[in-house]
């Protein structure tokens, strides 16, 4: 995969053939992902083991968390039917605020042979009751139970996790997020901007599905929109080698001779790479699809441009995994519930710029992805002045920083006003030997497959816009002539979903496969959306 992306002032001109072959796929049929959970602050856990199902047809024998019980609560509370099975990877998202008390009690529902299990909290400091002394922690013994209480201190996301014989259980995949949410969101959080975002929303029909508007107590920790990842990585060899283990001590009595497991876990030689528990393609499928039982959560982010999309990273599994998020950086706001901030001004967010999230395993980061067209040097929404449809000639007012937020249910709301009117077709194609700006390719590749739609704009019927209409003729019935390059599919007409699609993937190449077969593992789409384009976080 290319690793060129563009920076928040970059032009995009280096990046435009990558940007058009292969991140401007278009997808039909959206889902999202959003930061799904259950809420507490007290959780019935149980440790079960289930198949999960993967793209190459395999279902690989694994543990990991689930719900003992109905839980006391999903959110967000929009995500219609969320559910919470006895065993799912990632275990359930547990959602909590700063200053609860928090009680997880789990109970160990592994094969006999499995023997002992616990969960870690890193960064609490918990107290354990019941069940048998561990190395690390109390852990509950084949049908027992222990209970893990911890202060919700800090805001920000974390990882929990197995604490026995963690070379086998975490790889298993006996691990999970909490979330702490801040209890006092920042003024800034709630007005400006961020008002107006949340008036876009509700004009195009759209629900808030955030947690909270911001991600600690901190006004540069706003956002718009959220999502929770979790890269992991399984070797099928060592499950496969469990399953055949626990199979031929069924039945055996805990704390007897033999009644144990001896699994190898070097070498390790992994074959599939998981986003929450799922693979490319499947990880954009929808959230609690009923094809993935023990796999709820997805991996398919959308935002609209301007949008401060908060990014909930967590290196699960054993290997470092170098997320690379096209389009921009993402700026880090903390690790681990750790707000990162300046040492010489204790009022500003000093985290890095990310060229990729590089997600060292049990690490947890937060940080905000941000895009909003500026820098492209034209315009993206295809506005035309001499058009007969209205839409095709929306103004755009510059805000102190140069864009148009003062029409928040206007199409091109957070357009950046430099480049409005700017036309990309100065010459057939744009390209720069005709003055154009940016060399574009064939334009018979931006038709070859359902997925490719072929426009350098946003927006249902921007291409079709782009030319304007004959005189006369009347509102919104432009044709697409001397339009470049064409627009549509069989999949994605002029009129349907038309975004920037960015693809997001792991740079070690091999973990954009799913058993060494391209595309698949931590692979997925990152769809910049047009403003009149509903996203349904509610899947």
């Amino acid at each position: 995969m290319s690793a060129l992306k563009m920076t928040y002032a970059a032009s995009y001109s280096r990046l435009l053939p990558c940007l058009m072959a292969t991140a401007m796929l278009l997808i039909a049929a959206a889902a999202n992902a959003a930061a799904p959970g259950i809420t507490g602050p007290t959780f019935n856990l149980t440790a079960q083991p289930a198949f999960l199902n993967q793209p190459d047809g395999l279902a690989v024998y694994s543990w990991g968390y689930g719900c003992n019980g109905t839980p006391s609560g999903f959110a967000p509370t929009a995500i219609a039917g969320a559910s919470c099975s006895t065993m799912q990877v990632p275990g359930p998202t547990l959602i909590v605020r700063v200053g609860q008390t928090v009680t997880v009690n789990l109970t160990n529902g592994l094969p006999t042979a499995a023997g002992n299990t616990s969960i870690l909290f890193p960064g609490f400091t918990v107290t354990a009751s019941g069940g048998a002394t561990g190395l690390l922690t109390k852990e509950a013994a084949p049908g027992g139970t222990v209970s893990y209480t911890f202060t919700a201190t800090t805001p920000g996301t974390r990882a929990y996790y197995s604490g026995t014989q963690s070379d086998l259980q975490v790889e298993m995949g006996l691990y999970g997020a909490i979330i702490v949410l801040p209890t006092t969101i920042p003024a800034a959080c709630t007005s400006g901007v961020h008002a107006s975002n949340l008036t876009a929303q509700g004009f195009w029909g759209e629900s808030d599905f955030r947690l909270a508007a911001a991600a600690y107590n901190h006004p540069q920790a706003c956002y718009d929109r959220e999502y929770l990842f979790q890269f992991s990585e399984m070797d099928a060899n060592i499950h496969a080698l469990a399953l055949a283990q626990v199979t031929a001590r069924a039945g055996c009595v805990a704390g007897a001779v033999g009644c144990s497991l001896n699994v190898p876990t070097e070498p390790y030689h992994p074959a599939y790479y998981l986003i929450n528990g799922r693979s490319m393609p499947d990880d954009m499928d929808a959230n609690y699809a009923p094809q993935y039982p023990h796999q709820p959560y997805n991996g398919n982010p959308h935002m609209h441009p301007g949008e401060l999309t908060l990014l909930r990273i967590i290196g699960q599994g054993r290997w470092q995994h170098p997320f690379h998020e096209h389009g921009n950086h993402v700026r880090i706001l903390g690790r681990d519930g750790n707000l990162i901030l300046s040492q010489t001004d204790p009022n500003s967010v000093a985290g890095p710029l990310l060229f990729t999230t590089t997600t060292t395993p049990g690490i947890a980061m937060d940080g905000i992805f941000y895009w909003s067209g500026k820098g492209l040097n034209w315009d993206a929404y295809a506005h035309n002045p001499a058009s007969q449809d209205p839409a095709a000639k929306l103004p755009c007012t510059p805000d102190a920083n140069g864009y148009n937020t003062s029409h928040p249910t206007a199409i091109n709301y957070f357009e950046w006003c430099q480049d409005h009117n700017k036309p990309l077709q100065v010459a057939p194609f744009g390209d720069v030997a005709g003055g154009g700006p940016a060399t574009l390719p064939d334009p018979n590749l931006f038709t070859n497959g359902a997925w490719y739609g072929g426009s350098p704009y946003l927006g249902p019927n921007a291409t079709l816009r782009a030319t304007g209409c004959s005189a006369g003729a009347p509102a919104g019935s432009c044709g697409a002539t001397g339009s470049t390059p064409p627009s549509g599919t069989i999949a994605n007409s002029p009129s349907g979903e038309a975004g920037f699609a960015f693809m997001w993937h792991s740079h070690n190449e091999r973990e954009i496969t799913t058993n060494n077969i391209f595309p698949g593992g931590m692979l997925m789409m990152m769809l910049v959306d047009s403003r009149e384009f509903q996203i349904d976080e509610s899947n």
